[in-house]
């Protein structure tokens, strides 16, 4: 009789804590664990508005998979997933399938326009290494462009960055300090770059409290970043965003959408009941009515029990649901019962550049400033902890002792 095969789809946060502790607490006979990515290499994908504002190398985010993950206990496969045919137990990829006893769908997220005509077309977005790395490029040339022409277009120095959330905040955080170095570095007057965030919604950042929310807007405007809130963008043109009922045209030369994201579209492809591009699933992580199919992080929504709200979704969550995925099906193999869900909060913390920040930690104490700064360089270290361990926090980590 062969032994069971979990797959894992994805090598993000959830995907790869997930078959680490597989990996931990199954022997090599009691179950053969893959591991499918598009990519050899796993990125932080909490860092990646640093590699699009390139205030750090697109390296330093991201490591190779073998550099945490086994090859003698754990089978890589580098390929694309097309489709997962839940009822044959089989994957579709690219170049080849592979079946499963059992499988956890962790494939992450893609950037969600909302139907906002010419987003997807003409802006930017923040969704992997090589998006991100082509904002940072892009951006630099402009500023190149412009230190070389005779009649340059000051609308080439703005970058509009549309959506006031998480990932919107903390880019424009990183930009306000790359701005002026871009200026030095092509001998540009700093008043002539622009830095515009533009959101829909009366505020930013809605997982904070009034009081925090002023401190980060006024924290980004004294470094020169200019908000149009409860502007929302009626369409996404080549030259920059339409806003407002007035119509009004927001001019730039690079403009970034990080207005949302939704779950990966294989979802909807393998026939997967969806609620707003993902899928509930019950409090034990599995799809209702599938006994061997997890799905985890963004692809998935859990329900908070005392709220009745689903978690919101987060580096964090994907960690803690890799963990207890890893332990279900650990108990399932061996006849065990399985655990429900529990997400506990540690706190979040947005960073407002390098050396400045705001957070909500242990039981709802604010922090902000370099002390908030510095608990979110202790927040990636710990999640580069619970997904590689301490040899990839000495190796990739913001504290680095060396």
């Amino acid at each position: 009789m062969s032994k069971p095969k979990i797959v894992v789809l994805g090598a993000g946060y959830a995907g790869l804590v997930t078959t680490r502790r597989l990996s931990q607490k199954l022997s090599p006979e009691e179950a053969e664990i893959v591991l499918i990515n598009k990519h050899n290499y796993h990125y932080e994908s909490t860092w990646l508005h640093e590699v699009a504002a390139g205030t750090i190398n697109p390296n330093q985010a991201r490591f190779m998979l073998t550099d945490v993950v086994n090859p003698k206990k754990v089978r890589l496969i580098y390929d694309s997933v097309l489709e997962v045919k839940k009822d044959e137990q089989r994957v579709v990829l690219e170049n080849s399938e592979v079946s499963y006893d059992y499988l956890v769908i962790a494939l992450g997220f893609v950037s969600n326009t909302f139907g906002i005509p010419g987003m997807e077309e003409n802006a930017f977005a923040i969704t992997d290494i090589e998006s991100s790395r082509l904002i940072a490029e892009h951006m630099e040339y402009k500023f190149a462009k412009y230190s070389t022409e005779e009649n340059p277009n000051d609308d080439d120095l703005t970058i509009l960055v549309g959506g006031g959330g998480f990932t919107g905040i903390e880019f424009v955080g990183e930009l306000a300090e790359k701005i002026p170095q871009l200026c030095n570095k092509y001998d540009i007057d700093r008043s002539k770059a622009r830095i515009i965030n533009v959101e829909a919604a009366p505020s930013i950042l809605p997982v904070f409290d009034d009081d925090l929310v002023s401190y980060a807007k006024k924290s980004l405007e004294d470094r020169g970043v200019e908000f149009r809130i409860g502007a929302p963008i009626k369409e996404c043109t080549p030259e920059g965003f339409i806003v407002g009922d007035d119509k009004e045209l927001i001019k730039a030369g690079t403009v970034v959408w990080t207005g949302g994201v939704t779950g990966n579209p294989v979802l909807a492809k393998s026939g997967f009941e969806l609620v707003k591009g993902k899928v509930n699933v019950d409090a034990d992580l599995r799809v209702p009515g599938e006994e061997n199919l997890f799905i985890l992080g963004d692809c998935s929504w859990v329900m908070d029990k005392e709220s009745g709200r689903p978690y919101p979704p987060t580096g964090q969550l994907a960690t803690q649901e890799g963990v207890v995925a890893a332990d279900n099906i650990t108990a399932l193999l061996r006849n065990q019962p399985v655990q429900d869900f529990v997400f506990s909060n540690k706190g979040t913390v947005a960073s407002l550049g390098i050396t400045d920040g705001i957070g909500s930690i242990l039981d709802g104490n604010k922090i902000r400033g370099k002390s908030a700064a510095a608990m979110k360089k202790v927040v990636d270290d710990r999640t580069l902890f619970m997904v590689g361990g301490p040899k990839l926090v000495l190796k990739k980590g913001k504290f680095r002792p060396f």
